[in-house]
């Protein structure tokens, strides 16, 4: 039941954390946005228990930088291109794919990802009593 908690609070917090930078830095938001927020904030997390956040920070911000792009990517085909609510649209910026990912928002995302994974470590340790983390870059 711990756990479910935890995993609850995370991607509420994720979701709010990600509603509040969209709406402070683009005006907007959508509640997909929220919902997908909040996985990757989970993700962030839980990656990090996974291997006691004894992995390198740069490992980890790669792990979840993937996790992310990926649920970027899939989360934009359905609601941008089947579903067709024009969240976003990257088609205007370099190296991107069918308008759903890019390359300059893949770096805005690795420093969220950064952010996320020693907050959400934190978070957890203050609490919910897990293991104080021991960050090492390299």
């Amino acid at each position: 039941m711990k756990k479910l908690s935890e995993y609850l609070f995370l991607i509420a917090a994720g979701g709010c954390i990600y509603y509040t930078f969209e709406m402070l830095f683009r005006g907007f938001s959508h509640w997909s946005m929220f919902l997908l927020g909040g996985v990757c904030f989970w993700f962030c997390a839980w990656q990090g228990i996974l291997v006691r956040w004894q992995d390198p920070l740069w490992r980890q911000v790669a792990r979840c930088l993937i996790f992310v792009i990926s649920c970027e990517f899939i989360t934009g085909l359905i609601v941008n291109k089947w579903m067709g609510w024009q969240v976003w649209d990257y088609s205007d910026q370099p190296f991107q794919l069918f308008g759903q990912i890019c390359v300059p928002f893949a770096v805005i995302f690795s420093g969220l990802c950064a952010i996320g994974i020693l907050l959400a470590a934190y978070l957890l340790h203050f609490l919910y009593r897990e293991p104080k983390p021991d960050f090492h870059v390299l």
